[in-house]
């Protein structure tokens, strides 16, 4: 059976956002482009990751002699994202991702591939080139897209739980114990 893709070339909106309180927040990889609007479950650290490792591509693109991708050091103003995520109807918890760069567009390409079972007396995880997949989701941003995207995500995923300053676990709203070792 062939893979459903989504598929967005040139978003109006790409978005990280949240459901729920922190502790218990779910993360959502929202895009849209005109009425077409399909939101992806991925786990916190899957949105950090992604955040840091666009920003890295960027700028590492920026070091090229003649930025020739036009690339920008910050977030353009305009492109600031604050809104609050879209109606939420989740297309599938994403299990793996890759990310790459087009030059032939000048854009981030995110790929995002649903949670697959694995068969267990196989003995072997499937490559995700090998693996079959129902569906996946394909965005391509520009570099500008790009960075605001970062941006907002590592905002995202830093208004969690604050840390305690001890052991630097997640302080939970209804408290937190913090064992140190007797000197």
């Amino acid at each position: 059976m062939p893979t459903l893709v989504h598929e967005f070339a040139w978003p109006d909106r790409v978005v990280i956002g949240t459901i729920g309180v922190p502790g218990a927040r779910t993360f959502y990889l929202q895009v849209r482009t005109g009425k077409q609007i399909v939101s992806i479950a991925l786990e916190k650290q899957q949105s950090a990751e992604l955040a840091e490792k666009i920003d890295d591509i960027l700028d590492q693109l920026g070091t090229i002699e003649g930025n020739p991708f036009s690339v920008p050091a910050g977030t353009p103003v305009e492109l600031v994202d604050n809104d609050q995520l879209e109606t939420v109807e989740e297309q599938f918890r994403t299990g793996a991702m890759s990310l790459g760069w087009d030059p032939a567009t000048a854009q981030i390409v995110i790929e995002a591939y649903p949670i697959i079972e694995i068969d267990a007396d196989a003995g072997e995880i499937p490559d995700v080139d090998d693996a079959e997949f129902p569906e996946m989701l394909l965005v391509r941003m520009p570099v500008g897209t790009a960075r605001a995207f970062a941006k907002r995500t590592r905002e995202i995923v830093g208004a969690g739980r604050p840390a305690c300053p001890l052991c630097g676990y997640p302080v939970d709203p209804e408290g937190h114990v913090c064992t140190l070792p007797e000197a």
